[in-house]
């Protein structure tokens, strides 16, 4: 079973809103996921980014794999970095 860490899209037509979650690739990306870790709000300047740093931390380091955007997310947050001195 892989784990990914992605985003889960809400909010109406033309206006996107995202949850940051943990699910595993076989289920649909609006569907069943395992754990909410945070939100993403695209369309605010800056755009807003809410994450649990250390839920994060801990699924990276149980093997979830973040895709490309939720990557750039940890990022530009911190993430990455704390987790490379932890």
């Amino acid at each position: 079973m892989a784990v990914k860490i992605r985003l889960a899209r809400g909010g109406a037509k033309k206006k996107p809103f995202y949850q940051v979650v943990v699910a595993d690739e076989r289920y649909p990306r609006d569907g069943r996921f395992i754990e909410n870790l945070g939100q993403y709000d695209p369309k605010q300047n800056p755009p807003m980014v809410n994450l649990k740093e250390e839920l994060t931390i801990e699924w990276l380091k149980k093997g979830a794999q973040p895709t490309a955007t939720v990557r750039t997310l940890l990022r530009d947050k911190g993430i990455l970095a704390k987790l490379q001195q932890a």
